[in-house]
């Protein structure tokens, strides 16, 4: 376990649900990856880079709902500015996404 952070700290981290609506291969990436283009509704699209390749196939994630962290600075990978950070379940190497049960509005926020 991590340390202890307060509800305050916690309550920094917007967490949004939003439909992945592009799927490309990130050759340039170290690790595996996917190019993800990804619909936060009022907030509009954002990209992030995303190392799922080994459970997910492209045409698998498109229209899917994911849960993602909106407020992070983005990040430079490679050629690739990830403007959130897709959240999933570690196990071992792979990563497992995070999705609401039921379809939601894009940009819900995560409580």
């Amino acid at each position: 376990m991590s340390n202890t952070i307060t509800f305050e700290d916690f309550a920094k981290i917007d967490l949004r649900v939003g439909t992945i609506i592009e799927v490309n291969d990130f050759p340039k990436a170290r690790k595996p990856a996917y190019q993800l283009t990804i619909d936060f509704g009022d907030l509009g699209i954002k990209k992030s880079s995303a190392q799922i390749t080994t459970l997910y196939k492209k045409d698998e994630l498109l229209n899917r709902q994911i849960v993602a962290t909106v407020n992070f600075p983005k990040k430079q990978i490679a050629n690739f500015m990830s403007e959130c950070l897709v959240m999933g379940a570690v196990t071992g190497n792979d990563v497992i996404l995070l999705k609401p049960e039921q379809v939601v509005k894009n940009g819900t926020q995560v409580a």
